[in-house]
């Protein structure tokens, strides 16, 4: 029997074969163990992909889409002036694999084709994914599998590393778009998931942008409207200056994991720039914490403790950086399990599983927990069939709809005897919700951007007007009074606005002194009033287990509500107007006494000097 197992990535898609019970090997696809799951447009209507996609992607990047897991919920993409099924472009990576393993069969197509996802996907992705296969012309049967039953099976295949009925195991996946997590018990049947969780706003390409804005701070001061038009390009030439850069920004981070420094060139006119593996860590830590302490909730949710684990197993291209083992063994107390190349587990894990009775096998997979009744993994083996309506997965929605969860979190005495005035915020660390898009971003970098756009509502602020020397409109000008009048203001963002888009709106950003920290604030012209409020909902809701502080602001005319949160060292103030479409965001990075920045310290600070109304220190 020939199987195939296809691990379709966010950046890239590893493929594993197996014949006839032999010992599975990894299909290269142009002469690489894993094939970029970018894919390019063509005029004439041709969908390239892999490393073809990319070199296409130099002419016109417009018409490439690098990551196309990632939009799986967009129905369509924009590829140049085509508008392209996003499924459409998902077969062409499928096929490219397929027909690969065809011509290394001698034409003869495989019996059995696997195919892993997460496990949080619900039926409506799943059916996408199968759809793809259709289409990508993929017969035979299709099966399956979630990546962290795969991702088991390819452990306890590792020597020295076998599971025996009754183990738990963790798998600790991160990817370059998400990041996923769960506790599996090993049973005579197969392989249960006993609790699973995941940040859907942290992987490696939220990485690559932490490395993106900070290199931007360190040199968009040299020819600020030159750095925006790389950051949101109008031209050709734009288009392929930004691409090479992105490209050079992620070999870097990858570079830092093997070595301690490495330099990351910039193009004309800034000066190339020297990034360590500490600077990278310190930008990525708050980010790399969130998913320890994930992992941590998810073992004690699971009913377990850390030490009882057979394992952690890292998997994923981003597990290789150094920093998430070394925090994963210093707050779990268990060193971790990770491959040389951890971007194949998931594929050769699946390809582990019995040949002879695979979709039997899937099919023993069970997801349990507090939150619902047994459900089943789903194999389809009907080929005409692309909504197979099998046994049910518990989808996102429903999972959080009915999940419980202990209620851990108590008021912090002391920061409420310092500001009795201030309304406190606690908050219990989501479930993967969409709102958490943009934190990582945030705390990375200690910066917060807003896309520029062209939609005001009517009133005193309706038009954005020009902007004076330091980068303020008229608007904003009573906002930003105490800042602009001794902090260094530029016109934009020195960064990148990702993770905010259809957010509209003119920024300047303006850098404070400090004693022991970075302080930066983010103005910003959006809008409407309207248009503001979800965003500031998402950036508070992605902030995991730290409290916060809510209080009403007033002053210079002006009057509104802010919250401040902090962590890690890195706190955040977002401050809105009650009658205006204006934001801002406070940003405070502190090195050496970190845990000296809370939630009561951060608003002590906004008070004091960031309110309109105050002096600026």
């Amino acid at each position: 029997m020939r199987v195939l197992t296809v691990d379709l990535g966010t950046s890239n898609t590893a493929a594993v074969l197996s014949v006839h019970g032999r010992h599975p090997r990894v299909i290269e696809v142009d002469g690489s163990a894993t094939m970029p799951s970018a894919v390019f447009a063509a005029e004439d209507g041709t969908i390239l992909v892999g490393r073809d996609a990319e070199r296409r992607a130099r002419l016109d990047p417009s018409r490439f889409e690098p990551n196309p897991k990632r939009r799986i919920d967009d129905g369509t993409l924009l590829l140049g002036t085509s508008v392209v099924p996003v499924n459409e472009v998902l077969a062409a990576v499928l096929r490219r694999v397929f027909d690969e393993t065809c011509r290394q069969l001698g034409g003869a197509p495989p019996d059995q084709i696997r195919l892993t996802h997460p496990a949080r996907w619900g039926e409506t992705r799943r059916n996408s994914l199968l759809s793809a296969a259709r289409l990508a012309g993929i017969g035979g049967e299709l099966v399956l599998v979630p990546e962290p039953v795969a991702a088991a099976a390819h452990f306890a295949s590792l020597p020295g590393h076998a599971l025996a009925p009754g183990q738990s195991l963790a798998v600790y996946d991160l990817g370059a778009g998400t990041f996923d997590v769960a506790v599996l018990d090993v049973t005579r049947a197969g392989y249960t998931v006993l609790a699973e969780n995941g940040l859907p706003d942290l992987g490696g390409l939220d990485m690559d942008q932490a490395l993106l804005e900070y290199v931007g701070r360190e040199v968009s001061h040299r020819d600020a409207a030159r750095w925006q038009r790389l950051l949101r390009p109008e031209s050709t030439a734009d288009r392929r200056a930004r691409r090479s850069l992105w490209e050079d920004v992620r070999a870097a981070k990858e570079t830092l994991s093997r070595h301690p420094q490495t330099e990351v060139p910039m193009p004309e006119p800034f000066d190339d720039v020297l990034v360590t593996r500490g600077e990278l860590e310190a930008l990525i830590r708050p980010s790399v914490l969130r998913s320890v302490e994930l992992l941590g909730d998810t073992v004690r949710t699971a009913g377990t403790a850390p030490d009882k684990l057979a394992g952690i197993y890292l998997v994923g291209g981003a597990s290789r950086i150094p920093l998430v083992a070394t925090l994963i063994a210093d707050r779990l107390r268990l060193v971790p399990v990770s491959l040389d190349q951890p971007e194949t587990a998931v594929a050769l894990g699946a390809c582990h599983m019995p040949h002879d009775d695979a979709a039997e096998q899937t099919q023993q997979f069970v997801l349990t927990g507090p939150w619902s009744a047994p459900v089943q993994a789903q194999s389809s083996a009907r080929p005409t069939s692309p909504t197979h309506s099998g046994p049910q997965y518990l989808n996102t929605d429903e999972f959080l709809a009915n999940a419980h969860f202990p209620n851990t979190t108590t008021p912090d005495k002391r920061t409420e005897d310092k500001a009795p005035r201030r309304k406190r915020l606690y908050t219990k660390k989501t479930m993967g919700l969409a709102a958490t898009a943009v934190i990582a971003i945030v705390l990375a970098v200690g910066g917060f951007a807003l896309f520029r756009g062209t939609l005001f509502t009517p009133g005193d602020c309706r038009q954005p007007g020009s902007v004076d020397a330091k980068g303020l409109t008229s608007c904003m000008r009573p906002l930003a009074e105490p800042v602009a009048g001794k902090g260094d203001c530029h016109a934009g963002y020195d960064g990148s606005a990702t993770g905010l888009a259809g957010l509209t709106g003119t920024s300047a950003t303006c850098q404070l002194g400090g004693d022991d920290a970075s302080h930066t604030v983010v103005y910003t012209q959006t809008g409407s009033v309207d248009d503001i409020a979800p965003k500031v909902k998402a950036l508070l809701d992605g902030y995991g287990t730290s409290r916060q502080v809510q209080a009403n602001w007033a002053g210079n005319g002006l009057s509104g509500t802010y919250h401040a949160l902090a962590a890690s060292g890195v706190g955040v103030v977002v401050f809105t107007v009650s009658d205006r479409p204006l934001v801002g965001v406070l940003t405070i990075a502190v090195s050496s006494t970190p845990n000296s920045l809370t939630a009561a310290t951060v608003a002590d600070y906004f008070e004091r000097t960031v309110q309109p109304g105050t002096g600026a220190a």
